[in-house]
């Protein structure tokens, strides 16, 4: 506002340097244009600025604590000549509420407490308007009020309890943590938010700094040790006016706790452990646990326990149990009472995270084991762990194939007898000498049926059965050429009628059995009797194989149809074996080529490759699929008739209802009620061709109808009948033809329901009724012309 002053203030506040500068500041930056282009031309330019006080805004103290209402300022204008015609008036934050002003003089007070961390400024308006007719005097003019701070506001940290761990045994001065707390006073105005941290619980371990509250470890290695004291609680205050007396203060609680590192050595908790082991123990059973001790925990108190010397060395083994962290000694070896009655080992156990900084003593520590077998009643124990013998097939029953041996390890030496586990020789080929071991045959082998033996003997000791130990034997049959050789496969062929002598028509080949070392030669001859000499001959390869040539130009199928060539095979072992193959020669008509035209039966059946098994076989399969679709025809032909009783509604005894007589276009089999009226007529029908139902002979109909009467003494006639017999249902049975049928989109075609007219009736309609209607549409549609 121009022309309102400044009045009495309650707290005269005059314009600080810094605001001074600031104003005059904004005074020379809305100078004229001559100061802005002299700063850019680089030219010093002397501007006299006057001196003003701040006259738009009021200062007021917070948490006032008076009982009347808090003078703030006055507000005065030149319009207010003294005669009581001006009115102040006030408007913005509070106005009216938190602050009000003298109409009358312009005085302006607060109405209550005030809390700058609320609220820390308010921005109101003022003007003055004639009292009587409340015309504006002055222009509306906005100032501020802004609360002074005090302080009443204690430090606040941002945790309640903060929870912090340093490494046990840290250097003098290692940060820990840092702990921050806050003044909602004014920072800008005294002393009021400047914080200053301190320790009040926590010596002489920890201290802070008190500016940036960093919490450091205050004492050495030597005294932070987590195996001594592990849990901390430090206490840490915050006080504001920088620390002065008379300032607030606000605590909090540190909770630090020292981690663990590898500054104690595992510890074996006896220098010398004794256990023993019988000598029966497997491999990898558990002798004992070896215990140690780590004060540390966690990873750095993990050990690691390794064998370093002793003459048990190669017979046991030691690992760590992950769990309880105790060595397992366990055995490597088998052991033998007889042989070594005990063992020494010397242990050594370290961590396996290696940190020896703060270490007193050794990293290692050493304990002596000392081990004794047991001896115990052992099973007897073979020279070998498995035999392996060879013999030849043609070996004699009884012959020796081999001996086993076997022995009591124990001191008292017990006989030993063997037996054969009967479950490896199910077929009885062997037995074993009791006394002596020595397995011998007892059937006669063949290789080619069997040609490995694998037989388990057992060892039993004569003193006690109980102790007894099994070996397995494995006998190899070495083959004799005892198996003649034979054709391959079952050879036949054909020869045409016209062909040239020495034509090769087969290629024969042959098997043995036998499995020489060499490996196997055959020949190849024809028998030397017999007529076949002239009309075929053989050729032998020379790799086990042979040709079969035509020994004449021409063959007759008429004179003879088939030739049976027998083949004599030989191999060249010891001693020599042979056979006679015969090999099938069918006479064909052919063509120029050579290629089969006409056989008898037998070579047509076999040329193509299906044997008549085969032929008869594809035979069955085709009948039984024929009868399968005649199966599924007739039950879908079934499913397809409609039941007796339709309706579920009807409540009536025994009620059947045809409702089938007129059923359009899509009813071939429509009921013939003309059946009952006429019962002589329809038994006559179907002792006849089986006519169709609904259509009636018309001779046959009249002289039933004149025989029989109408329908309704005919069912009179029946129902007496019904009723008359004993061994009729106790209810009666009706049946109904009433209903004219379904099915046809033209509706019923009967007049019974429909009005008797002799008028002209259109029947265009029926052109709707699609393909089916079609001659009847043009047979009632048609002109009396067309005609």
């Amino acid at each position: 506002m121009r022309n309102i002053i400044l009045g009495i203030v309650c707290l005269c506040v005059c314009l600080t340097l810094d605001d001074a500068l600031a104003l005059n500041g904004r005074r020379t930056h809305t100078a004229d244009g001559e100061g802005i282009e002299a700063a850019i031309r680089g030219e010093k330019l002397l501007k006299r600025v006057r001196r003003g006080w701040m006259w738009n805004q009021f200062f007021l103290q917070e948490e006032y604590t008076g009982s009347d209402y808090q003078y703030i300022g006055k507000l005065q204008s030149d319009q207010d000549h003294g005669d009581g015609s001006v009115k102040y008036v006030l408007s913005g934050e509070g106005a009216g509420t938190i602050f009000v002003i003298d109409e009358n003089n312009g005085d302006l007070h607060a109405t209550r407490r005030l809390d700058r961390e609320e609220k820390a400024f308010y921005i109101l308006k003022a003007t003055v308007v004639n009292k009587w007719t409340g015309q504006k005097l002055e222009p509306e003019t906005e100032f501020i009020i802004k609360l002074h701070d005090i302080n009443d506001n204690e430090p606040k940290f941002s945790k309640e309890v903060y929870t912090a761990s340093v490494p046990e045994r840290s250097d003098i001065g290692t940060s820990v943590t840092q702990v921050t707390a806050t003044d909602a006073d004014d920072r800008m105005y005294g002393n009021s938010a400047k914080l200053v941290y301190s320790i009040s619980q926590g010596h002489p371990y920890f201290s802070v700094e008190p500016n940036t509250g960093v919490i450091r470890t205050a004492l050495g290695p030597g005294d932070m040790d987590r195996e001594q004291r592990e849990h901390y609680q430090v206490v840490i205050e915050a006080k504001d006016m920088g620390g002065q007396r008379g300032g607030l203060t606000g605590s909090t609680v540190v909770k630090i706790t020292l981690t663990d590192v590898n500054d104690n050595p595992p510890r074996f908790t006896q220098s010398i452990y004794q256990f023993r082991v019988p000598e029966s123990s497997k491999s990898g059973s558990i002798v004992g646990r070896i215990q140690a001790t780590d004060k540390d925990i966690g990873k750095n108190s993990e050990m690691d326990f390794t064998i370093i010397s002793g003459d048990g060395m190669e017979m046991f083994d030691i690992s760590t149990d992950k769990e309880t962290q105790e060595g397992l000694i366990t055995v490597r070896k088998p052991l033998d009472y007889e042989k070594k009655p005990s063992y020494t080992i010397e242990l050594q156990v370290q961590n396996t995270q290696e940190y020896v900084r703060f270490m007193s003593s050794g990293p290692k520590d050493m304990a002596t084991v000392r081990l004794a077998v047991d001896d115990v009643d052992e099973p007897p124990v073979f020279e070998k762990a498995s035999y392996l013998y060879e013999v030849k097939e043609d070996v004699a029953v009884g012959t020796v194939v081999g001996s086993v041996s076997a022995m009591d390890p124990d001191r008292a030496r017990s006989i030993v007898n063997y037996s054969i586990d009967r479950r490896t020789d199910r077929g009885h080929l062997f037995n074993v000498y009791p006394m002596n071991g020595s397995v011998f045959l007892l059937k006669s082998l063949d290789r080619e049926t069997t040609a490995w033996h694998n037989i388990s003997i057992v060892a039993t000791e004569l003193n006690n059965p109980r102790q007894s130990s099994s070996v397995s034997v494995y006998i190899r049959l070495l083959d004799i050429n005892d198996n003649a050789p034979m054709f391959a496969t079952v050879y036949e062929t054909f020869v045409c009628e016209k062909t040239k002598v020495g034509q090769r028509i087969q290629i024969v080949s042959a098997v043995d059995a036998d499995e020489p070392s060499s490996g196997h030669k055959f020949s190849f001859s024809l028998a030397p009797k017999g007529t076949h000499h002239r009309n075929f001959s053989i050729r032998d390869n020379g790799d086990n194989t042979a040709g079969i040539l035509t020994g004449q130009a021409t063959y007759s199928r008429l004179h003879k149809s088939v030739y049976l060539v027998p083949v004599v095979i030989t191999d060249d072992g010891y001693p020599m074996q042979s056979s006679t193959g015969t090999l099938t020669v069918r006479v064909c008509t052919c063509d120029h080529e050579g290629n089969m035209e006409l056989c008898n039966p037998e070579a047509l059946s076999s040329s193509p490759g299906l044997s008549t098994g085969a032929l008869i076989a594809i035979l069955l399969c085709v009948i039984i699929l024929l009868l399968v679709v005649v199966l599924v025809t007739a039950l879908k032909h079934q499913r397809k008739q409609e039941p007796l009783i339709i309706s579920k509604e009807d409540v009536r005894d025994n009620v059947v209802s045809y409702n089938d007589e007129g059923g359009g276009e899509e009813d071939t089999q429509a009921f013939d009620i003309g059946a009952l009226r006429h019962p002589a007529a329809a038994a006559a029908l179907d002792e006849g061709a089986k006519q169709r139902r609904d259509i009636i002979p018309t001779d046959t109909l009249l002289m039933a109808a004149r025989d029989n009467g109408d329908v309704c003494e005919f069912i009179n006639q029946r129902v007496m009948e019904n009723d008359c017999n004993p061994t009729a249902p106790p209810y009666d049975s009706l049946a109904t033809y009433a209903y004219e049928g379904a099915g046809s989109v033209a509706e019923s075609l009967s007049s019974l329901g429909s009005a008797s007219s002799e008028a002209e009736q259109d029947y265009n309609y029926l052109s709707d009724w699609g393909p089916r209607f079609r001659k009847l549409a043009e047979l009632y549609g048609a002109e009396d012309s067309d005609f």
